[in-house]
């Protein structure tokens, strides 16, 4: 699909202005037999988010969703304190509606999704009133809707990869998108697959070393109706996700073990063990959502009601366990340990919203929005037989927002009110095998959550904006979990905390942007109760926990500039009168960040990311784009410092397109030269500090197909997304905002 580059520099300013004037006079008039298709751009800059096309850049659709993220300038994701982008912690969305779910159990999701079934990610820096002020720092909003057309239309998309190192293991995903409207309803089914075999190896500070092998199996299904009733429009959506992943782990290391099951008895020695893990998840929602529209097409009424329904089961098992104790030395023969761990977990959330907006003749023109949500979640986990946290979270909100402009002004001023009670039991054993229970720290409270924003708009596309906004982000499921969900030796304990308390945001940026691409800002983020990891030692035993930090900043400067190549061998007038295609050009994209974490007690050195993507364009137009993204070590991550990049990989990627566009074919080479892997250093508040590595099969090459089946009409009339709409229809957006 063509997509358009305005100039790529400042200096292209006046040409783009002229064509900006002329592309609005062609579409005041109604051409018949002409199909006029939106250009796409591979990255949008907007006064509250960054948006990022998957559909249409190879680099980032030929894998999973969870390899495509990690490309993404400015965007830092580690398996031990989740996400971030631009130094703002990111609350993960799916079609608008939150995972609730981060660290292991988040990636294992994003694995399980074919990276070609994205349609584009938005992460939203500046959430406005309208959008819950559970979202923190940001929201990164993954869309894997496709338009529909009129007529039945089909695009299969299909991926093979491999890596080898070890041994030979494969990847493979498969996704198939139908689209077809009758006279009394549209419809869309987006149906797919994939199965993944991969290697992690890791080595926790010498006490423990392990080699994974580990076998995914993920399917999804996400289907939608839209009925047209007069003006109005009624939508139905359901979508399901399932993982189902084995894991065998071969591990080795030194301990403190209990003798011959004698109670209380212990003495430390060497082990070997094989065990083997079983993860099962599924995720199921379903969307009622009535548009109410009006014969002002500003003026807009929506209600929608939403269930969603997950729960997780996960099994580890002992094959056999060897153990030599020391001092005096004693082996003891290979014996089986049985079941390890046998967790499960249950997530069911309701909700119900309205959301009006209408246009305001204040000013220079406005608009005037406001809604309200109510929300009701429940929570259970349960360990062998033993429902050890029932977690209820009660939400109702409301919110107001104005939006003006005076002659070069933009400006957005809102609150959200919210009111949360949250409450629950906890239950464990105690010495004597009797269940000891006690409630949760309550949270009842209402809270507002005020937000400003204002844009001065230099000249044409060029613009400098001011942002503030208060949010709170509520523990997320996985950390709250107080069972153990990834593997366990016999000196490892991992565990949630039920007893984290919501963490408080106060969020200050200022940027100016240039043309979409061009960008320079700086940003703070102040936070009270920031939930962050931590690993410590205690003798042999190592454990892995999850707590409140009382207060901390997050510091980010960050930088973006594309650089046509054309400005080496071509003099700006030819450049100005050029119209640039992406497709068409060879140009370098570069971007710089500079993070530091200010925590109390640590003495956190800054990092910095660098990322760089190159577009040439080689003969037989075929397209050869690389990537390489970096992150430097010794500097601190909330409570781990970076022995060793977080980010250190080049990836390449050639496609050629075929049949008239329809056909795209791309070979691909991720982390060629095998430099990804992750070595930290712990420094927990109290405890040892640990050392710990850890190496996936990073270093993969593959092939990717998508093939679009054209409809039989070529002047059929495309319908908006169907699958989870929002009233965002402007914006070809489908962020189902105010949940």
């Amino acid at each position: 699909m063509k997509k358009t580059i305005i100039a790529l520099s400042f200096l292209g300013t006046v040409y783009t202005f002229a064509q900006e004037k002329t592309n609005n006079q062609v579409k005041e008039k109604q051409i018949e037999g002409v199909t006029i298709t939106k250009t796409k751009k591979a990255v949008e800059q907007k006064a509250d988010r960054t948006i990022f096309d998957f559909s249409e850049q190879p680099q980032l659709n030929n894998g999973n969703v969870l390899e495509g993220i990690k490309k993404l300038p400015g965007l830092v994701s580690t398996d031990i304190a989740g996400m971030m982008y631009q130094g703002k912690v990111l609350d993960v969305y799916l079609n608008g509606r939150p995972l609730n779910i981060t660290s292991n159990e988040l990636n294992s999701f994003l694995e399980g999704m074919p990276a070609n079934s994205v349609d584009r990610i938005e992460v939203i820096t500046q959430p406005g009133a309208e959008f819950p002020a559970t979202s923190g720092g940001a929201i990164m909003n993954i869309i894997t809707n496709k338009n529909a057309n009129k007529y039945l239309t089909a695009t299969y998309s299909g991926n093979y990869s491999f890596t080898n190192y070890d041994k030979f293991r494969s990847r493979t995903s498969h996704s198939l998108n139908l689209n077809a409207r009758n006279k009394l309803f549209g419809w869309q089914l987006n149906i797919g697959e994939n199965y993944r075999e991969s290697m992690l190896n890791s080595n926790q500070n010498g006490l423990l070393l392990s080699n994974t092998d580990r076998y995914g199996r993920g399917y999804f299904a996400k289907s939608g109706l839209t009925f047209d009733l007069g003006q109005d429009r009624l939508l139905l959506n359901y979508d399901i996700y399932h993982n189902n992943n084995d894991n065998y782990t071969l591990s080795e290391g030194f301990a403190d073990l209990p003798y011959k099951n004698i109670k209380d008895s212990i003495r430390e020695g060497n082990f070997s063990a094989f065990d083997a893990a079983h993860t099962l998840n599924t995720r199921q929602e379903a969307v009622i959502t009535y548009q109410k529209r009006f014969t002002d097409k500003a003026q807009k009424l929506d209600f929608q009601f939403g269930y969603t329904k997950s729960d997780s089961k996960f099994d580890q098992d002992n094959i056999f366990r060897k153990i030599t104790y020391l001092n005096p030395e004693e082996s003891i023969p290979a014996f089986s340990d049985g079941n390890q761990l046998n967790n499960k977990s249950d997530m069911k959330i309701a909700n119900f919203k309205i959301d009006y907006s209408q246009p305001l003749k204040i000013l220079d023109g406005g608009k005037v929005s406001l809604g309200g949500l109510y929300e009701n979640q429940n929570f259970d986990t349960e360990s062998k037989g033993l429902t050890n946290l029932e977690y209820k979270r009660q939400t109702t909100a409301t919110y107001l927002e104005f939006q003006a402009k005076l002659k070069k002004f933009d400006f957005i001023l809102g609150t959200r009110a919210e009111n949360y009670d949250i409450s629950g039991v906890t239950r464990v054993l105690d010495s004597t095998n009797s269940v000891v229970q006690k409630d949760l720290i309550p949270f009842n409270k209402f809270k507002l959550f005020p937000n400003a924003s204002i844009q001065y708009n230099l000249m044409n596309q060029v613009n400098i904006v001011a942002n503030y906004n208060k949010k709170i982000n509520l523990p997320s499921i996985s950390a709250l979990n107080p069972n153990n969900t990834t593997f366990q030796g016999p000196n490892t304990q991992v565990t949630g905390n039920p007893n984290l308390q919501p963490t408080i945001f106060d969020n200050y940026e200022i940027k100016l942007s240039a043309f979409d691409y061009a960008f320079i800002g700086y940003s703070v983020s102040s936070a009270k109760n920031q939930v962050a990891q931590i690993i410590r030692k205690n003798g042999k035993n190592l454990y892995n926990e999850q707590i409140n930090i009382a207060d901390m900043k997050i510091h980010n400067f960050n930088v973006g500039l594309p650089i046509p190549f054309m400005i080496f061998t071509k003099p700006l007038s030819e450049i100005m009168k050029f119209n640039f295609n992406p497709d068409k050009i060879n140009f370098m994209y570069l971007y710089a960040g500079y993070q530091k974490h200010d925590i109390d007690n640590l003495n956190n050195k800054g990092f910095w990311i660098f990322n760089a993507m190159a577009q040439v364009i080689l003969p037989k137009d075929i397209k050869l784009t690389a990537n390489w993204s970096y992150l430097t070590p010794k500097a601190g991550y909330f409570y781990f410092t970076a022995e060793k990049p977080f980010n250190n990989n080049v990836d390449i990627t050639l496609t050629k397109k075929f049949m008239d566009n329809r056909l795209t074919v791309s070979v691909f080479a991720n982390d060629i030269f095998n430099g990804q892997v992750m070595q930290v250093r712990s420094n927990p508040p109290s405890g040892e500090a640990v050392v710990l590595k850890t190496k996936y099969d990073s270093r993969n090459f593959g092939l990717s197909i998508n093939y679009k089946i054209p409809t039989k009409n070529k002047l059929a009339k495309e319908d908006a997304n169907i699958l989870n709409q929002t009233k965002k229809e402007e914006n070809g957006g489908v962020m189902q905002q105010g949940q």
